[in-house]
């Protein structure tokens, strides 16, 4: 009997594949990172045939990595970011460069949405904001921009539900990450051609494939995916899901009473609940992957990923510890200097805004008196102040949770983990002996598509294991309520100017 279970996390830059026993034991991993494009200001671009190419390569080195037969392993799934858009055209490849989740080209669509009151007709059915990077929106821009490849386009997909075609070549829209798109009927969990056609996206409804759930047996591995992989030909293969899903089955989201937050690219905060939550401050509800929960999230790509961009621009002045790893090293740079001593401010909003659609990334109160420390820490606090943003937005819809489970790059750093814990004042608590938590949530998928688990509450309560909670500190947590007041002020007056910004 096949003993382990795969899972491949495709996120807006790096692609992970991991294999895990039964208990959620994580054997081994892989990962590769894959060019983000940047043609003009506000687009973000990948060629598709390379992330196809990156997925076989991290399956073929977990693999091999791992010295198993792969007639072991019994099941994979694929996660990946939401939003964005990924097209295949008429003539059997790309149609265009795959668009990521950070990209900002569309932004005036749901701007005009809103203005003409088409959204506010649709929101009961949406159960959502539009956001410019939905595949709502990028399709109404490629229909004006780029008509030619509109009229060229078979499948709209996202991406995983890209790699699951080509490890398939059976092509499905998965309910998760449809559910997030801006292009479903949410509130019935369909597809509503009158909706599409509102948005001017009519012909829209004869682009998206039939769908599926999350723990859906969708297909199997082809003998072609099958030589490029390294896979066995006919290994079952699960829908799979949003990452953010992934990453929420992995963390033991399984009841109403729990909230969570990831940090990625993407700042992700979201609990669950068995009804949407209309006409509050949350801007998003999708369907989650358990069946008969939504997923009640507040989101923007304003997280941990404006660490890694400004490490790459500050590293010829960075003094960091010679015999310590990079990350240790910025660890301490940023505990060198208490929070009420730090006056700098950093805006996160290299990759998008929670504020203003135009934001963009700032640092406010430098001085020649400050150093890299004092930016770093500002980077650290800026990142945990934006998650607090949609935080409270969602507690604007329930009552505060006991403790917040945390996952993504900024749960790696310990200083990190207690300034979030700090900046809510609430308990965070990390997954246990897991480092890539949405390819484990995808693990658990192909786990219950192949039949090893009945459903996903017994193969969380085998494969998923929670640590130690961290506590905050009550005269830090004073310390950041003040500091977050002025990061409010802050974002506010920047509101006023963004418009001065060419697009």
């Amino acid at each position: 009997m096949a003993q382990y279970v795969m899972g491949v996390d495709n996120g807006g830059t790096v692609i992970k594949a991991a294999l895990f026993c039964l208990d959620g034991t994580e054997t081994a991993v892989a990962a590769q990172s894959t060019p983000v494009f940047s043609p003009r200001p506000g687009y973000q671009e990948r060629d598709m045939e390379e992330v196809w190419r990156a997925n076989c390569a991290c399956i073929r080195q977990v693999i091999k990595q791992s010295g198993i037969s792969p007639r072991d392993v019994a099941a994979l799934a694929v996660c990946g970011h939401g939003k964005g858009l990924y097209l295949w055209g008429k003539d059997g490849k790309p149609a265009y460069p795959g668009i990521a989740s950070t990209d900002n080209r569309a932004w005036s669509y749901p701007l005009h949405w809103e203005e003409t009151g088409v959204f506010d007709r649709l929101y009961p059915q949406l159960c959502q904001k539009q956001l410019a990077c939905q595949p709502s929106a990028l399709l109404a821009w490629v229909k004006e921009h780029e008509p030619e490849v509109y009229q060229n386009i078979r499948w709209v997909f996202s991406i995983k539900d890209y790699i699951r075609f080509r490890l398939t070549g059976i092509a499905h829209s998965e309910r998760t990450d449809l559910s997030g798109s801006g292009l479903m009927d949410v509130s019935r969990g369909q597809i509503d051609p009158a909706l599409l056609e509102a948005l001017g996206i009519a012909e829209t409804a004869n682009m998206l494939p039939p769908m599926c759930g999350s723990f859906d047996l969708c297909g199997h591995v082809t003998d072609e995916a099958a030589e490029q992989t390294g896979l066995c030909p006919g290994t079952p293969v699960a829908g799979g899901m949003f990452d953010i899903d992934a990453c929420a089955v992995a963390m033991d989201i399984t009841s109403p009473d729990q909230l969570c937050t990831i940090t990625g690219t993407w700042s992700i905060n979201e609990f669950i609940s068995p009804q949407p939550k209309l006409n509050t401050q949350v801007s998003m509800n999708s369907l989650y992957a358990i069946p008969g929960y939504y997923l009640l999230e507040e989101c923007s790509p304003t997280s941990a990923g404006n660490l890694d961009w400004v490490l790459e621009q500050l590293a010829g002045g960075l003094k960091l510890p010679q015999d310590k790893p990079l990350y240790d090293g910025v660890n301490q740079l940023v505990s060198s200097i208490p929070p009420e001593d730090c006056q700098v401010y950093y805006l996160p909003f290299l990759y998008g805004s929670n504020a203003h659609p135009l934001a963009r990334a700032s640092f406010l109160g430098l001085t020649n008196y400050h150093s890299a420390a004092h930016m770093l820490r500002a980077v650290f606090e800026g990142v945990a102040f934006s998650h607090k943003v949609h935080i409270d937005r969602l507690l604007s819809a329930r009552t505060p949770p006991e403790i917040v489970r945390m996952a993504g790059g900024a749960a790696r750093s310990p200083v990190w983990v207690q300034m979030f814990a700090d900046v809510l004042g609430l308990p965070v608590q990390r997954i246990a002996g897991v480092r890539e938590l949405g390819a484990l949530g995808s693990a658990i998928a192909a786990a219950v598509a192949a039949g090893l688990y009945p459903g996903y509450d017994q193969a969380v309560q085998a494969m998923v294991r929670t640590g130690e909670p961290v506590w905050p500190d009550p005269a830090a947590h004073a310390v950041y309520l003040e500091k977050f007041e002025t990061y409010q002020a802050i974002s506010a007056a920047m509101d006023t100017v963004w418009d001065r910004f060419k697009v």
